[in-house]
């Protein structure tokens, strides 16, 4: 069994979700007592939620390239960023690092193509949503057209993430809001939506609409134990 290098706190509450999502991944294929050995890191998120926004990436860069060489010293084989926004400085984290580093747009990308989709809708934060260095690895190096929401759903989505999600509030009106979005993402000729940013499955579950989701969260803790038991 490798062990699993684990960059969290980005929340804390998404970060608890991956934990006990490889662990009972791991106790599944391994049965008895079997659980992952990870090497985590989890970070203060107020500090790399205020350089997100002040438009900062090369402070969370290096804040974060410190972390992953910290799981690097304890024993990682290889490393996850427990977050989807924080993917954008990811080749900066590799750079710092001799381990690979697995990318939850890779994962993502290769559950989209074994269930056949190739046009997806894509939640997150703004950061997410709007620049490149997400949506355009799924299109660009996987091949899978991405829409977005509209500007005002986009502030909406990045809202209820910032405000209620990673404060671990999950509000039955926004549940309401993120399913009219999903149902508009659909309409515009999305075969599945990703719930892209990690707390989105707290709030927005499978059994709430018949539009195919993928929970990132799931997806690349999925893919980690994979590689760890490989």
């Amino acid at each position: 069994m490798k062990t699993i290098g684990m960059l969290g706190g980005m929340s804390w509450e998404s970060t608890a979700n991956y934990y006990k999502e490889i662990n009972e991944l791991t106790k599944q294929q391994l049965g008895g007592f079997h659980s992952a050995k990870i090497a985590m890191v989890s970070v203060n998120f107020d500090e790399i939620e205020k350089l997100q926004h002040a438009g900062e990436w090369g402070q969370t860069a290096e804040m974060l390239s410190q972390a992953a060489q910290s799981v690097e010293r304890a024993g990682a084989d290889f490393v996850l960023i427990c977050t989807n926004t924080m993917h954008k400085v990811a080749n900066q984290i590799e750079d710092a690092i001799t381990i690979p580093l697995l990318h939850i747009a890779d994962a993502t990308a290769e559950a989209l193509k074994a269930a056949g989709v190739h046009k997806v809708g894509l939640l997150g934060t703004a950061f997410t949503m709007e620049q490149d260095f997400y949506k355009g690895r799924l299109q660009e190096q996987h091949g899978i057209d991405v829409i977005v929401p509209n500007g005002v759903q986009r502030k909406l989505v990045h809202d209820v993430i910032y405000q209620e999600l990673v404060q671990g509030i999950v509000n039955n009106r926004s549940r309401t809001d993120f399913l009219t979005i999903i149902q508009d993402l659909h309409e515009q000729g999305a075969q599945a939506v990703i719930l892209g940013c990690t707390e989105i499955a707290m709030l927005v579950q499978q059994q709430d609409t018949s539009v195919p989701l993928f929970d990132t969260t799931a997806i690349h803790a999925k893919a980690a134990v994979e590689k760890s038991l490989a």
